[in-house]
């Protein structure tokens, strides 16, 4: 047939259409005035209108303190725009543009059928051919396949009308598919840019079923043109990227024009006994090549791949060709910074997932929109179980089932979805978007997941990824919700709570939404990768104001410790997630930042997927992988008079059972000396499930000072270890010998005295701070981001330790957070050190949110006068004896005061100490509006189905 499709890639003619004049003005009839390059965004071409402080953005913004706020008016100035809400495009434009295009068709197309396929467009496309109007299409998640049909050989034009903007079909402009949260809003066209040339009679789409237990795949064609035309159709599977490949013969059958229906067809191909499958581990993919050859000598190749897998749930659990398996996700939300729309590059789809991968994952949702074909070809050959959504968040402007026309929308996406994307045996898994709003939205979620049970059996739905205050819909074939998640971390940590309450009245899997969203510092090193149309004026922004508050010097610190208790927190969480019997999974929102909503820093990856520092995949894969060692411990923090006793478990979802295992155990200490060591023999690990393997116990009393130890569990023979962190202190705390300083609780006449004299004091001040007061401090850190939630609490992201201080010389200590650290700092007060001297660091200083980088301490030495001043916000004072740490950071600070080591560098006035208990914050937080987040605003009593 010769050549059969044409690249139309490169320059394209180009015209805005801001006052909507080209259709009536006939711009598909003139040439159009500019150029630009396609595939390619108008931003990425650099077209569009400068950002101003009245460009109109496609997202919610509920923080406005940014445009009245004074410390602001800087980042408000024309040349100076930075905000704080998401990444900043170069240039911005939501409109009509108009694309136009010279083509030549070939004399050998004469009399063919002729498609113009633009992979992706965003979002609405209307099509000329010449000056004859093609149509119109709207599809955020699918290729704009126009039929142009029998074309002239000679010289064409093509002219396409783009419009990026919300109009009748709202699918709410926080949804992650058109959002300036994420991707950003943009017009063009990315991806393959062809033209098609196929024969009268055509194959329109294929569609593979396959059938793990018969070894076999039922093929669906769908025919277009003129299927009387059709001599035969030849179809042939053959397995591509596996070693085994070599093994498994083509298999291949014909089917002859009086087997074919009126415009369709539908056969049942074998694919032998010996077939391979599809899973996490071994991800054997076929590819599916259908000829249609005509009577008059055409054909017409069609090739797609699939795998033969099956994916189902059974009971509470997911399982893939039978056998059980856990999802271990995270949330992609279209985070691509350096072009704002998703990489349409396998090679890249493929370097995600494989990080992920290294990360311990098998999963990933994407939020309110879905990826391109690449996406889901580099998810096959890595073996990546994906949940793609409906383009929706319909909420926050929107809404789903009050009879709008997004409700048709989704149908219409969804089942583009199918056609394009629905052979690739990683999209196991579908819903229609994110947490709706809507008064029927349970009644129209329902009809949905019945639509789809019906339709294609080669996945499951659920309605909806949504959080807990949105109504159930029990015809969901597996739950995402929100209640399987979060640390109870208002009481004392341990490891043998799961999530079992929040599951156990569910019959079908449940997956954890938007698991974490632990927040760590900004990271300023990354703004320089921005080297794309999108920059990171919101990193630059935070930057600039640390450095204002004179802390510039203390970033990279910032992002160390908050980092080490991000990941504390992660570690501790999907451990419990993976405690939990009957659990399907969870999501993490997510393993890299998010760049929207405020900035929300919740991964332990930047938005370019790349390490901050302080995790590698090799640390975090210890304790999120398909086989994990899990330890039950009543608490991490003993005295020498307990015993430290833990039981053994084997989180295992892997491919095979381990046999006649051996699972060691040792405690390690400060100097990495073992000091205690175990073994549990012959141990029988079933894959599928947790397996007890054992208790281990060993007595405290022989640890005579305060001593940290690490213990470590390990499956010999193999990779997967895991460690935790325990504590001993003394029973009872040493105290002061000399008692040469004076001890209170408030700045009174006899404190002044001593500090006139030369004396030394030991202030415990806590729950009588005033200046510092509104920002509540908590063990574990941000929840997202303070902006986005209005300053919801908590404010700060862990602290920074001086753990070379004499202060800490026997409460042993690094510079950033662990569990020792919960009970003294939980719900501690911070002091506001707004008025003390510039570059004056405390000895434990929280970390503020990046919004407000307040200069904040908990636990901070000062010269006053001839005195010296130890002053802390800490609880040192109350229920001592049930709170070892706490007792014996008091020992520690007493036995520091009562040393010549007690010598502060720094000098204030008494009344600069005396303002933090008795006059109030001048730089508070004001958002300047009444608008909040649906999630914050008072719901109405959930209705279920």
């Amino acid at each position: 047939m010769g050549q059969s499709s044409i690249s139309l890639a490169g320059s394209w003619r180009f015209q805005t259409d801001p006052n909507d004049e080209g259709i009536t003005g006939k711009w598909y009839s003139k040439k159009l005035n500019d150029q630009v390059q396609l595939p390619g965004s108008m931003l990425t071409n650099g077209k569009g209108d400068e950002v101003t402080l009245k460009t109109k953005w496609t997202g919610s913004i509920y923080d406005s303190s940014w445009f009245f706020n004074p410390r602001y008016a800087k980042y408000r100035q024309p040349g100076n725009l930075k905000f704080p809400f998401w990444l900043t495009p170069e240039k911005y434009y939501v409109g009509a543009a108009w694309y136009q295009k010279e083509i030549v068709i070939p004399a050998n197309w004469k009399a063919q059928n002729i498609h113009l396929f633009m992979e992706r467009c965003h979002t609405e496309t209307t099509a000329w051919l010449d000056n004859i109007k093609i149509g119109t299409k709207n599809s955020m998640v699918a290729p704009h396949d126009y039929e142009l049909g029998d074309m002239a050989p000679g010289r064409h034009t093509i002219t396409v009308r783009i419009d990026n903007r919300i109009k009748d079909i709202n699918v709410g402009p926080d949804s992650h598919s058109l959002t300036d949260h994420t991707q950003g809003n943009w017009n063009g066209i990315v991806g393959k840019i062809v033209l098609n040339c196929f024969p009268k009679a055509q194959l329109k789409n294929i569609q593979v079923y396959p059938n793990v237990t018969t070894r076999s795949v039922l093929v669906k064609g769908l025919l277009g043109g003129n299927p009387s035309l059709i001599k035969n159709i030849t179809i042939t599977a053959k397995a591509f990227n596996n070693t085994k490949a070599d093994l498994q013969k083509a298999a291949t059958l014909t089917i002859q024009k009086s087997g074919l229906g009126a415009d369709s067809f539908s056969i049942n191909l074998p694919l032998g006994k010996d077939a391979l499958l599809w899973d996490e581990f071994d991800p054997a993919l076929y590819r599916l090549t259908v000829v249609l050859s005509t009577i008059d000598g055409k054909e017409q190749h069609l090739a797609t791949q699939f795998g033969l897998r099956d994916f189902t749930v059974q009971g509470t659990q997911f399982r893939i060709n039978g056998r059980a398996t856990f999802l271990r996700g995270t949330v992609e939300n279209c985070v691509f910074p350096l072009t704002g729309y998703a990489s349409m590059d396998t090679r890249e789809w493929e370097r995600i997932f494989r990080i992920c991968r290294s990360y311990g994952l098998n999963h990933m949702r994407f939020h309110s929109y879905c990826p391109p074909e690449a996406a889901f070809d580099a998810a096959d050959r890595v073996g990546f179980y994906l949940q793609p959504e409906g383009p929706s968040w319909a909420n926050h402007g929107s809404s789903l089932g009050d009879g709008k026309p997004i409700d048709q929308f989704i149908f219409d996406e969804t089942d583009r979805m199918m056609d394009a994307y629905g052979n690739h045996p990683s999209y196991c898994m579908l819903a229609y978007g994110n947490e709706p709003r809507g008064g029927h939205q349970a009644e129209y979620l329902a009809r949905f997941i019945a639509y789809w049970k019906q339709k294609d059996n080669r996945r499951v739905n659920t309605g909806a990824s949504v959080a807990m205050s949105w109504p159930l819909v029990p015809s969901n074939e597996y739950m995402i919700k929100s209640g399987a998640r979060n640390l109870a971390w208002g009481k004392l940590p341990e490891s043998t709570t799961d999530y079992t309450a929040a599951i156990e009245k569910f019959t079908m899997p449940y997956v954890a939404h938007e698991m974490g969203q632990w927040c760590v510092y900004p990271n300023f090193s990354q703004i320089k990768k921005y080297t794309g149309p999108y920059k990171a004026k919101n990193f630059e922004l935070f930057q600039e104001d640390l450095k204002d508050q004179g802390m510039g010097e203390e970033a990279e610190k910032f992002v160390m410790s908050s980092g080490y208790l991000q990941t504390l927190c992660y570690k501790n969480e999907i451990e419990k997630s993976l405690r939990t019997p009957g659990n399907g999974g969870f999501q993490l929102l997510s393993l890299n930042d998010y760049p929207g909503q405020g900035t929300a820093l919740v991964g332990v990856l930047d938005a370019f997927w790349d390490e901050k520092g302080y995790v590698g995949a090799k640390q975090f894969s210890n304790f999120c992988n398909s086989t994990v060692p899990l330890l039950r411990l009543p608490k991490f923090v003993f005295t020498d008079k307990d015993t430290i006793k833990g039981e053994v478990e084997i989180y295992h979802f892997g491919k095979t059972d381990f046999n006649n295992a051996t699972i060691n155990w040792k405690a390690i200490n400060e100097t990495g000396k073992m000091v205690y060591e175990g073994q549990f023999r012959n141990k029988q690990i079933l894959t599928g499930k947790n397996t007890p393997v054992g208790t281990f116990s060993f007595e405290a009393k022989n640890f005579t000072k305060p001593t940290k130890l690490n213990i470590q569990i390990s499956i010999e023979g193999t990779s997967y270890k895991n460690d935790w962190n325990v504590w001993v202190y003394p029973a009872v705390a040493e105290t002061a010998k000399l008692k040469s300083f004076y001890a209170t609780d408030t700045l009174d006449a006899r404190a002044e005295k001593v500090l006139a004299e030369g004396g030394k004091i030991l202030l415990l001040a806590a729950g009588k701070v005033v200046k510092g007061k509104e920002i509540s401090q908590s063990f574990t850190p941000i929840f997202w981001n303070t902006s986005w939630f209005k300053m919801r609490p908590p404010h700060t992201m862990g602290f920074l330790v001086d753990n070379k201080s004499a202060a800490f010389s026997i409460f042993p200590t690094d510079t950033h957070p662990d569990l020792q650290w919960w009970d003294v700092i939980s719900k501690a007060q911070v002091m506001h050190l707004e008025d003390f001297p510039a570059g004056f660091i405390p000895l434990i200083q929280p970390i503020d949110t990046w919004f407000m980088n307040r200069r904040l301490a908990m636990l901070f030495e000062v010269k006053v006068g001839k005195g010296k001043l130890l002053v802390t916000s800490l609880d040192l004072g109350t229920n001592l004896s049930s709170r070892p740490a706490a007792r014996q950071l008091l020992s520690s600070l007493e036995s520091y005061l009562d040393s010549p080591a007690f010598d502060p560098k720094t000098s204030v006035d008494l009344q600069t100490v005396r303002d933090i208990f008795h006059s109030p914050s001048k730089y508070v937080f004001d958002a300047y509006t009444k608008d909040s987040p649906d999630e914050l605003k008072p719901q109405p009593p959930i209705k279920s189905l």
